[in-house]
């Protein structure tokens, strides 16, 4: 052993534990396996090897049975609730993982984890190490010392002999002493009545220990104090010694055994694959079974013409090619080519630099050249191309000049649609679970953090590295992935569907919205005045100022200064969030100002503030990103900036929409699906007298109200007609009597009444719901009309919570998801229309069941037709779909 002074971590595993499952909730694999406790334990000890380092380590875990403490006190820790059902099976597993790391797991019948780690800590600092004891728990301050530290790797905060002191107001050696006074909740030890840890700090401060002060109970101020302390003089030794720690246990361990060994890199491989944590596999680069720098891979740079010719002419044989592009944005539409790559065969690609920038950079070919020889292929759609999110490298060809064409598979959609449960579609995970490869990360290329460069400054020889694998990885994976496509609705969705609709968004990307900067400036003006009269009222009503976007001072006015009930108390003080003010809003007129203020202020910084400085300067338009495979039931979501969540209700909501507006001489054009979801139910649990309704053209929620009021659907009246479309669309979503109760504003009783009734009006509506329950619980999925699988993993989960949170999503994705499914066919059909007959109407965005065009005015009329046919005769129902048009000069008229 060397002369350097060996470190000696110790883990408390028990209290992490814990502390994992706490601060991580509700995670878990594709099979609805709790995995949270797992993540956060696996998290901490990667964290502590990376950042630490240490010589030897060892994780101590408490063991089962009674303790030696609860034959001293049977009331001993009685106040802990069981351990949460979720939580019991993820214990064995986390064992399992420091198995994995070959770290040694210790516990002792009768004794706790503080006791062993006391013990060992004490057994090893007199040997001359240096200890660090890994825990949050601050009964084991009292061990501290010169050669023993205690280390919160989840606070970053280190305790020595100082931090001991500012804690507790005593040195170590006097920690237990204050135990023993104050007591500790948390494990139901009683200490003394009436003297809290502050006081108790103070008193051996001033007595030393507990025997001199119990010695010298006269010389303490307060008759009440001494009452205390004479009364429960044994209560405080017997405190103290539940408090302290056993020092001198035999356990059967030395240091060599100790000492830090390498993972067994495949078991710990297998077990976080097992687990899905992708993301700590690509964190482990000694765990990988492929190396990411795979030396047998041939991976070519093109540098000359006749280069580029014989690739050329190597892709056009091949007839089908993945392709990848390396840029110096992630913005699509403003981004520049670095360098393209592409592979025809797993293990081999070609990168060819076009726009590397930095000193001694060796020669590239030009990028007109190449952008030159390149179109021709590019823009064939007899040849077939594949791409990993293929949408931003159409996008980046597309400013360069070239319209790509053939795009016949995207392994990002691929993914999505065979392994919808996956956590991650990106590359890098797909290579890991599909694969067993680890790529090359972008960081190790690029740098990371302020240190990160751009693209165009890598070395063209670790570029070609790097991006020639990501060509490589995508082929290999459209192979491996194409197969799981197995059954004739999951082959048409991805050909007809989602691979068409992949070109339509990309259009509609490229196209952008026109959006009026200066009026949005007028209304994020106005909104500040609007502000500034609402914190007016709010400090009026309060009686004096205050920070309205401080949840401390607002908490404090509420509940404190006003005393409004209702208030709930977290861990950082009052909650405020929306729910509790709603709750407010009947008592006192603040909570309804708040919330105004709180709405105002989202939507000027959201919107009004943030979106003309997304304005792309290059073609004076914003321009979204529509994303294919976020959401578990395959609706697009957008991103920046995001246009789906523009509030259409609020007054200010349709005012921001006046700001999107068409190029001059067009108009807007919006078509909505009507109550579209309601439909896809009333056909897929075919229920004849809603079919019927629909058909008629009924108002769906008047024959609702009719039928759960037991009225004529002339007497039924606007609340009447509320109460029913709540109760419509709640069926949808799985909504119990608590919540129908408290949407309504009505008892619980009566929500269930409402239930009842309507599901014994409609009894296939509840057959197909628990239809779909069954579906999910046997299969963790769910299926739309169209045949997409919405992943399920919770339904399994023994967290009552979780599982009724999933049971409600089993009865919502067919639904929602059909719905997603029956806009996207449009989508696709109305594009290939508008190209087909040459109109120069354009696809602009898609907002939940809303499409939105601009068009010139001498196609409005055709195109509006044109637009309900298609949406209409989507997808053949039972019952017709019905779509509402607009027009006009803004997106707000044309709604």
């Amino acid at each position: 052993m060397s002369d350097k002074v060996q470190r000696l971590y110790l883990v408390d595993g028990s209290s992490y534990i814990y502390r994992a499952y706490f601060a991580i909730r509700h995670l878990s694999n594709s099979k609805g396996e709790a995995t949270n406790a797992i993540y956060g334990f696996t998290t901490m000890l990667l964290t502590l090897l990376r950042q630490e380092q240490p010589d030897h380590i060892a994780v101590i875990f408490d063991s089962k049975g009674p303790t030696f403490r609860k034959e001293l006190y049977p009331d001993y820790k009685a106040n802990r609730s069981a351990m949460p059902e979720d939580l019991v099976p993820q214990i064995p597993v986390i064992k399992e993982v420091v198995a994995a790391f070959r770290m040694p797991a210790l516990e002792l019948p009768g004794f706790e984890a503080d006791d062993i780690i006391a013990t060992l800590a004490r057994r090893f600092a007199a040997q001359g190490l240096e200890v660090t004891v890994v825990t949050g728990d601050k009964d084991l301050m009292q061990i501290v010392d010169e050669r023993i530290r205690l280390l919160d790797t989840m606070k970053g905060k280190v305790s020595g002999r100082r931090e001991v002191i500012e804690r507790f107001g005593v040195p170590p050696e006097q920690v237990l002493e204050v135990l023993g006074l104050a007591g500790d909740s948390s494990d139901n030890i009683p200490g003394v009545p009436g003297i809290g840890e502050k006081t108790a700090s103070a008193l051996i401060q001033e007595f030393g220990s507990i025997d001199n002060l119990l010695a010298n109970i006269d010389q303490v101020k307060g008759k009440k104090r001494q009452e205390n302390l004479r009364e429960f003089a044994e209560q405080a030794r017997l405190s103290r010694r539940l408090a302290a720690l056993v020092e001198d246990l035999e356990v059967d361990v030395d240091l060599d055994q100790l000492l830090l060994e390498e993972p067994d890199a495949e078991v710990l491989r297998a077990l976080l694959k097992r687990l899905e944590f992708n993301k700590l596999l690509t964190d482990l680069p000694a765990l990988k079974t492929q190396p990411a720098a795979d030396s047998s891979a041939d991976y070519r740079m093109i540098v000359s013409a006749a280069e580029l010719d014989s690739l050329i002419a190597a892709l056009k044989k091949a007839g089908t090619f993945a392709l990848d592009t390396e840029t110096t944005s992630l913005t699509a539409v403003q981004a520049d080519l670095v360098g393209l790559s592409f592979a025809v065969q797993a293990d081999a690609g070609w990168y060819v630099p076009v726009g590397h920038r930095y000193l001694g950079v060796p020669e590239q070919l030009p990028l007109p050249l190449v952008v030159e020889k390149l179109k021709p292929l590019l823009e064939d759609p007899q040849v077939q191309k594949i791409g990993q999110n293929i949408k931003y490298d159409a996008l980046v060809l597309r400013r360069a000049g070239i319209q790509l064409a053939g795009i016949c598979t995207d392994t990002m959609i691929l993914s999505y649609l065979t392994h919808p449960e996956a956590k991650s579609h990106g590359l890098d995970a797909l290579a890991l679970a599909h694969l067993n490869y680890r790529t090359v990360p972008y960081s190790e290329v690029a740098g990371s953090g302020k240190k990160q460069i751009c693209f165009s400054e890598v070395d063209v020889t670790r570029a070609t590295r790097y991006a020639a694998e990501d060509a490589d990885i995508t082929w290999r994976l459209a192979d491996r992935l194409l197969p799981e496509l197995k059954d004739e609705a999951s082959r048409k969705l991805f050909a007809e569907v989602e691979m068409p609709l992949v070109e339509v968004l990309t259009r509609m990307e490229w196209t952008g919205i026109r959006v009026d900067a200066d009026f949005l400036g007028t209304l994020s003006a106005e909104m500040g005045e609007r502000l500034q009269v609402l914190e007016e009222q709010i400090h009026q009503l309060a009686g004096s100022a205050f920070n309205i976007n401080s949840p401390k001072q607002l908490g404090e006015v509420l509940f404190e200064r006003l005393g409004l009930a209702k208030g709930k108390k977290t861990k950082s003080g009052w909650s405020t969030n929306v729910e509790v003010l709603q709750g407010l809003a009947d008592q006192h007129e603040i909570a309804a100002r708040i919330l105004d203020y709180r709405s105002v202020s989202k939507l000027k910084s959201t919107y009004t503030d943030a979106l003309p400085r997304l304005i792309n300067p290059a073609s004076g338009r914003l321009h979204t990103s529509f994303n294919q495979a976020v959401t578990a039931t395959g609706r697009l979501s957008s991103s920046d900036p995001n246009l789906q969540n523009i509030p259409i209700r609020t007054p200010e909501g349709r005012r921001i929409r006046e700001a999107f507006i068409p190029q001059d001489g067009w108009v807007l054009l919006a078509a909505d699906y009507s109550q579209v979801e309601l439909r896809v139910m009333a056909h897929m649990a075919d229920v004849a007298d809603l079919k019927q309704s629909f058909a008629a053209g009924e108002d769906i929620h008047r024959r609702t109200a009719a039928e759960i009021f037991n009225v004529f659907p002339e007497m039924v009246t606007p609340e009447m007609r509320r109460q029913a479309k709540t109760i419509n669309f709640g069926v949808l979503y799985g909504m119990g009597a608590f919540s129908l109760a408290k949407d309504l504003g009505i008892g619980r009783a009566q929500a269930q009444e409402f239930i009842d009734q309507y599901f014994q009006r409609y009894p296939a509506v509840l057959e197909f719901l628990e239809e779909k329950k069954a579906q999910a619980r046997e299969h963790q999925y769910v299926t739309t009309l169209l045949g997409r699988r919405c992943a399920i993993p919770e339904i399994h989960s023994s967290n009552g919570a979780v599982r009724s949170y999933a049971e409600r999503n089993a009865i919502n994705y067919p639904i929602q998801g059909s719905a997603a499914d029956i806009i996207k066919v449009a989508m696709v059909n109305i594009d290939r229309r508008l190209r087909q007959e040459t109109l120069q109407t354009r696809m602009l965005l898609q907002v939940h069941d809303e499409l939105v065009f601009e068009a010139p005015a001498q196609e409005q009329e055709y195109v509006a037709s044109l637009v309900r046919d298609e949406m209409e005769n989507a997808v053949a129902l039972d019952l017709p779909l019905q779509v509402d048009l607009g027009s006009g000069k803004s997106w707000a008229q044309a709604h």
